[in-house]
C-alpha cells in the first residue's frame, strides 16, 4: 500500500487532503507541524510521498523539504497559497518535485499525486515492492522480509511475469508462452505445479496469486 506522509498544520485543511487520499486508498501518516513532519519521516522509512504545507509552526516547509532532500530523493509535494509564484519557485529550486495551490479540487489534487508517484515507477521500473516482497530486476533477486527467496530460474520468471501484469486473469497458454517460450511441448500442468511452490515460498503473500476458474491465475494486488 502507498504510504503519503501529509505536513499541515492547519486541521481543517489537513482533514480534506487525509479524506482525499484515504478515499483512494491510500496510507497516510499525518504531521501538525514542521518537526512532527521530520520525525514521522525518520521513523518510517517506507513513505513513499511527502506532502508538505509552506507556513507551518516551528519548521516551515521549506526547511522539512530541505533536510528530506539531504537524506532522501523522496517525492515531496509542496501546498502553495494561490497565486504565490514565488514559493512555487522556491520549492522547486529546494527540490519538490512539484506544487500544489490552495484551495484545490479533488481530481485536481489527486491527478498531481498519482503523477508524482508515477514518474518515482517510472524510473524505479527495474524493482518492484509489494508489502514484504522486494524485487531487483537488475541483481536478480527477490528478497522477502529482507531474507532472499530461494526461487529456481522458472519460479522467479513466473513471479516477475505475475507482478507485471497484476490484477490481470492470465490465461495459462499466455503464461506458458511468456515464462517457458512458444517451443514448450511439455505439460502444461508444469505452471499449476511452479504456481503451488510459488506460494509456499512466498507464505501468506502467497494467497495473492489467485486462481481463475477455466483461465488460469491472477496475482492480486490492491
Amino acid at each position: 500500500m502507498v504510504k503519503i506522509l501529509v505536513a499541515e498544520d492547519e486541521f481543517r485543511i489537513r482533514k480534506l487532503i487525509v479524506d482525499y487520499l484515504e478515499n483512494e486508498k491510500y496510507q497516510v501518516i499525518q504531521a501538525e507541524d514542521g518537526e512532527d513532519a521530520l520525525e514521522k519521516f525518520y521513523l518510517n522509512s517506507d513513505i513513499d510521498l511527502a506532502i508538505l504545507d509552506i507556513m507551518m509552526p516551528k519548521k516551515t516547509g521549506f526547511e522539512v523539504l530541505k533536510e528530506i532532500r539531504s537524506e532522501s530523493d523522496l517525492p515531496v509535494l509542496i501546498l502553495t497559497a494561490l497565486g504565490n509564484s514565488e514559493d512555487e519557485i522556491k520549492g522547486l529550486e529546494l527540490g519538490a518535485d512539484d506544487y500544489i495551490t490552495k484551495p484545490f479540487k479533488y481530481k485536481v489534487f489527486i491527478a498531481r499525486i498519482k503523477a508524482a508517484l508515477r514518474r518515482v515507477n517510472e524510473i524505479d521500473e527495474d524493482k518492484y515492492q509489494i508489502e514484504e516482497l522486494v524485487i531487483d530486476k537488475k541483481m536478480h533477486i527477490a528478497r522477502l522480509k529482507d531474507e532472499n527467496l530461494k526461487l529456481s530460474p522458472k519460479e522467479y520468471e513466473l513471479l516477475i511475469y505475475l507482478i507485471e501484469n497484476k490484477n490481470i486473469a492470465l490465461k495459462r497458454d499466455n503464461i506458458l508462452n511468456a515464462v517457458w517460450g512458444y517451443d514448450f511441448y511439455g505439460d502444461p500442468r508444469t505452471i499449476d505445479t511452479h504456481i503451488k511452490l510459488l506460494r509456499s515460498k512466498l507464505g501468506d503473500l502467497g494467497e495473492k496469486i489467485k486462481t481463475v476458474r477455466a483461465v488460469g491465475y491472477r496475482f492480486e494486488v490492491e
